[in-house]
């Protein structure tokens, strides 16, 4: 284990700099979100960010694939660029299991090399909690915020980050920051565990259980008349799934640039009316529908295919962002029998 005092992190900023792009969680106009660290950017003290760490892995636009055309002829062009080495600083546990959640669907053959490459590229290093969120239910789904995972754990005190690697690459890396870190025990570090653990049992969604969802639900809940209920005020803006760390939906479109055609993917929601759309229309027609697929999709069909692991972490990103104060919170409490408040 390493550790430098937090005076001295833009020292490690630097150095981690000299071999990779840098981006970590600064302040911005509208709250935090990963920044391209440069000299005299500072890191934001805020729980997480606006948006995921997904966004380097999966982002939201892509070009996939250009073609220019001469006669008869076609010119297939790879346009890819994802080859640059680069880090993510500060990427919280819920945030870190999302990516165990990507890969079992980005990873699988037929693999996606655009996810592939970006994530071998990758290094992320997580940041413990100290001050898990009223909104945080990441327990629910098994995570602990103190054992945030990925290639280096990091665990933040008054006065101190410690740095403990996982993986080859975060060996690696730490390695590099020997000129700029010392040796340090583990006795603050469990101290900090200790009491982000103390926080955990005490915030309102402790109790939550995903006990009554998971694989073979499907009979269950799908005919359910409480969708009904639940959707009732739904306006299908998709925000839900926009921030969400592990939605993976996406459309593939084809634009003429007047010079080519360039084929590129863009992130679609489920809770959108054109969402699958076809020539014979929309295989779900009404926003109960579309609604209900998110939810199942999250609680019960992801677990049905992925040894029962679900697709949620918990980050409480929809419950701060939806505006009619809808997600999946009030979803389980009432296809699982509880009162809403």
């Amino acid at each position: 284990m390493r550790k430098c005092s937090l005076q001295n992190l833009e020292t490690v900023f630097e150095k981690i700099s000299e071999s990779m792009t840098l981006y970590i969680p600064a302040d911005t106009k509208d709250g935090a979100d990963f920044t391209k660290w440069t000299k005299g950017v500072q890191m934001s003290q805020a729980l997480n960010t606006n948006r995921s760490a997904k966004d380097f892995f999966f982002p939201q636009t892509e070009d996939l694939v250009e073609f220019k055309t001469e006669g008869k002829n076609i010119e297939v062009i790879d346009t890819r660029k994802e080859s640059e080495d680069f880090a993510v600083f500060g990427v919280r546990a819920c945030d870190v299991k999302s990516f165990d959640i990507l890969d079992r669907v980005f990873l699988t053959e037929p693999y996606d090399s655009y996810y592939a490459t970006r994530r071998e590229h990758g290094v992320i290093f997580s940041l413990a909690c100290t001050r898990p969120a009223e909104t945080c239910f990441c327990g629910t789904f098994g995570i602990n915020p103190a054992e945030p995972g990925a290639d280096v754990s990091m665990w933040k005190t008054d006065s101190e980050m410690f740095f403990e690697a996982n993986t080859e690459k975060g060996k690696e890396i730490l390695k590099k920051l020997e000129s700029v870190t010392q040796s340090a025990d583990a006795s603050d570090v469990d101290g900090q565990k200790k009491k982000t653990g103390e926080i955990m049992k005490k915030l309102p969604l402790s109790d939550l259980s995903a006990e009554k969802f998971g694989k073979g639900m499907t009979s269950k809940y799908f005919d359910s008349p409480k969708w009904r209920e639940l959707s009732a005020t739904c306006i299908g803006c998709g925000t839900c799934t926009f921030v969400c760390p592990t939605c993976q939906c996406y459309d593939i479109k084809d634009f003429n640039s007047g010079k080519g055609v360039i084929r590129y993917r863009c992130w679609d929601s489920c809770m959108y009316s054109d969402f699958t759309k076809m020539a014979h229309g929309n295989s779900r027609n009404s926003q109960t529908e579309r609604f209900r697929q998110r939810f199942m999709h999250k609680l019960v069909y992801y677990p049905d295919n992925n040894d029962g692991m679900f697709s949620c972490v918990g980050c409480g990103r929809c419950l701060n962002k939806c505006p009619i104060s809808m997600n999946i919170v009030k979803v389980m409490k009432t296809l699982g029998g509880e009162d809403n408040e």
